[in-house]
């Protein structure tokens, strides 16, 4: 069925309560060079209501059941079909339109952060603890706006998977909706992701081919040596001296082991040793993380670190043990996805709001499915925080910060360029 509320030059913004207000919103429209569906935009309240109950209700990664619930419900209110538990908590919701075998994915992430929230206003964590402080609130509202629309528009040739994720957040949920068959069940030619990101003015875009976040990875090594009075340590074999010989030689991996063109991240970020002030302790231990944007780097300071941490040990007389983990992959965007989500962007806000994306040391789990399909994952901006109402917390509106919040006025163009994008990639052939 053709769309019926065609397009609209207008952005749906929130006017904060007063000062004696009654916790209910109100929109205004706002001039601007946006092409946003109407359907889209005169349905904000609700899909904002639903963001925010989501948002007081925070759940940690594999862990999201009443969010899964949430958004079941509402899959199945607009005649959705849909399977869940995949990924322990994942739901993946089924459109479908025409004949064409063809079919796109869409991605949204539904976990929350294991800390406390220092906002107060009404939608504010209800959970000591735990808090939406990356917007996955916001991204799973997002795409539940376009699941709405797609589903009673229906005007494109194929299928539209919405996948709902759990378990961004370090538990690679990702990765675990892969293992229990996403793409054997869902066949999807190309799959997209969309994260929020803080700074930029509200209707602009980041999108670009090639690596845009970084591998994680976490490493672990204990130095022993031999314990003694710290009066005498000419007894003893200090630990101590050993890390931090340690701690100086990897960084000369990235500065004379990597070429200069290519990027690369060691941080050593906790040292815990001893006791008390006049006892030189048995061991050392340090940990911390390193960022890649290729495999073959990230080999090559595994390596490195590897024979560093034993051979500089065993230069004091000293022991290691080396413990190296590697959790999310890079994210690597495919050249053609990326190019035709630009276009799509652009369509909406214009090519001058649509800018290079810069790769950040931040890691991501959409990498995996990267991994298994082309697609493309790309930053909305998310404005300066000033969107955020009376009771927000005294920080910045940045990602992982306790006064963080989802701007609601990315909603309607969120889901915009959902749709869009999915008409584009599914357009009927002549």
């Amino acid at each position: 069925m053709a769309e019926t509320s065609g397009h609209c030059a207008a952005i749906c913004l929130f006017v904060p309560p007063g000062a004696a207000g009654s916790g209910r919103f109100s929109y205004v429209k706002r001039k601007s060079a946006m092409e946003l569906i109407d359907a889209i935009v005169e349905n904000v309240p609700a899909i904002a209501a639903v963001r925010r109950d989501l948002h007081a209700h925070p759940e940690l990664c594999f862990k999201e059941e009443r969010t899964a619930d949430v958004v079941a419900a509402q899959l199945s209110a607009w005649g959705i079909p849909m399977h869940r538990g995949m990924g322990t908590t994942g739901v993946v919701g089924i459109i479908q339109a025409g004949t064409s075998p063809r079919a796109i994915g869409l991605r949204a992430d539904m976990d929350a952060l294991p800390m406390q929230e220092f906002n107060t206003f009404a939608h504010a964590s209800r959970h000591p603890g735990r808090m939406h402080a990356c917007g996955h609130d916001g991204h799973t509202a997002m795409l539940l706006a376009a699941a709405q629309h797609l589903a009673k528009h229906r005007d494109f040739d194929g299928t539209v998977y919405v996948i709902f994720q759990p378990a961004e957040e370090g538990g690679g949920g990702a990765r675990e909706m892969i293992r229990d068959g996403l793409f054997e069940k869902f066949p999807v030619e190309a799959v997209f992701g969309l994260h929020n990101w803080p700074g930029g003015d509200v209707g602009e875009f980041a999108v670009s081919p090639g690596p845009v976040m970084a591998s994680s990875n976490e490493f672990k090594i204990v130095v022993r040596g031999k314990g003694g009075h710290a009066a005498i340590p000419h007894n003893t074999i200090d630990p101590v001296p050993v890390a931090c010989q340690m701690v100086q030689a990897f960084q000369t991996i990235i500065s004379r082991n990597i070429k200069p063109i290519e990027a690369g991240v060691i941080s050593v970020t906790m040292i815990n040793a001893g006791e008390a002030t006049n006892v030189i302790p048995d061991s050392c231990t340090l940990e911390g993380t390193v960022r890649t944007f290729t495999v073959q780097v990230l080999d090559k300071i595994e390596a490195r670190m590897r024979d560093i941490a034993q051979h500089t040990a065993a230069a004091f007389g000293a022991e290691c043990t080396f413990e190296f983990s590697r959790n999310y992959p890079p994210t690597i965007n495919s050249e053609a996805e990326a190019m035709f989500a630009r276009k799509v962007m652009a369509s909406i806000v214009g090519e001058h709001r649509v800018h290079v994306q810069e790769p950040t040391m931040g890691a991501e789990d959409f990498s995996y499915m990267l991994m298994a399909k082309p697609g493309c994952y790309a930053f909305i901006s998310n404005g300066d925080g000033a969107h955020r109402e009376l009771g927000h917390g005294m920080g910045p509106c940045m990602l992982h910060n306790p006064s963080y919040d989802f701007n609601d006025a990315l909603l309607p163009l969120g889901a915009t360029y959902w749709v869009r994008l999915a008409q584009a990639w599914l357009a009927p052939k002549d």
